[in-house]
């Protein structure tokens, strides 16, 4: 396996067995199974009980709906909940093995809505699939619903709206009337902070929650959604508080101590000054899905640590994602 950065945020893993697509393989695939097991438009798509997730947060989404009995694949790097790492792999995001995914015989394909390649291989092959947003807080609540409407499961979807913006609600409540802190949330390893870093801009599900969690993200609307920035706009900015998050932000207490270290060449930055320089690895913590209440957990916890360092709501996100 090889790691490399998609988008700046995704880490995705290539698997060089199912790096290509096999187009003779598929359509031999395609004819040695009969056509009303490839054929979604032949039933109601309510009923559909093989169902392909070809992202993390469709598949968390899909568990946390109760609907895991109906995924037959997913892909390499769905890996919560556990039982989801049991199921069969088409490969990558943005390189699935066609010829896996085809002879899983799924009756609906599960892709984001950006994924076209996915769009028209499906269509290709004649087996539906449906297109999914979740770049902001709201395309994530309304994924939810849609697959609960397209899903025949309003109940279960309606039951983890409502405790997910109960969950929401809270920290909205908590932190009335509390001033912002003005704040940066980088991505990735930032191991050497004198090099180019990658930020969560605004117009993204990261930043809704960072402000949510009661920071004022340091990024303006004018930047890209996860923009590129140098040491001196973070220098010129200022931020109170700076966020690292990232699987490669898994530090043991010797390595925080030696990124703070690092970071102390800029002793003009007020969270360096004040050391609120915070580390969070946890691999919920990029991914756009049921365990939101995660991240915000983390986020206000680093932000406004006099308010959260407990709260009743602790206990119910620590438990698991959102079911």
């Amino acid at each position: 396996m090889k790691y490399f950065t998609f988008a700046p945020f995704y880490f995705i893993k290539i698997n060089y067995r199912t790096a290509g697509i096999n187009f003779k393989a598929v359509v031999f695939l395609f004819f040695l199974f009969p056509a009303t097991s490839l054929w979604a438009g032949s039933k109601d798509i309510k009923f559909a009980s093989r169902i392909v997730s070809t992202s993390p947060s469709i598949t968390e989404t899909l568990f946390a709906l109760g609907l895991g009995h109906r995924v037959v694949g997913v892909t390499d790097f769905c890996e919560y909940p556990p039982e989801a790492c049991q199921l069969s792999s088409i490969g990558g995001m943005i390189n699935p093995s066609m010829e896996t995914l085809v002879s899983l015989q799924p009756d609906l394909v599960l892709h984001q809505s950006h994924s076209s390649r996915m769009a028209r291989n499906t269509q290709t092959l004649g087996i539906r699939s449906m297109g999914l947003e979740v770049g902001t807080l709201g395309d994530i609540l309304n994924t939810i619903k849609l697959l609960g409407t397209t899903l025949g499961i309003e109940e279960h979807s309606e039951r983890l709206l409502n405790k997910l913006n109960n969950g929401i609600n809270f920290y909205k409540d908590k932190l009335k009337g509390v001033p912002p802190k003005e704040a940066l949330l980088l991505l990735g390893d930032s191991s050497d902070p004198g090099r180019d870093l990658y930020a969560a801009g605004q117009g993204t599900f990261l930043h809704e929650l960072f402000e949510i969690s009661g920071g004022k993200n340091i990024i303006p609307p004018t930047m890209a959604q996860y923009p590129r920035i140098t040491k001196e706009y973070i220098i010129e900015k200022s931020p109170e508080v700076i966020i690292e998050a990232g699987p490669k932000s898994r530090l043991s207490p010797e390595q925080i101590k030696e990124r703070l270290q690092g970071w102390k060449r800029f002793p003009s930055i007020r969270a360096v000054q004040t050391e609120q320089i915070h580390y969070i690895s946890a691999d919920y913590i990029l991914i756009p899905g049921p365990r939101l209440l995660h991240i915000l957990e983390q986020f206000s916890k680093a932000l406004h640590p006099e308010i959260f360092s407990y709260s009743p709501l602790s206990e119910t996100v620590k438990a698991g994602s959102a079911q």
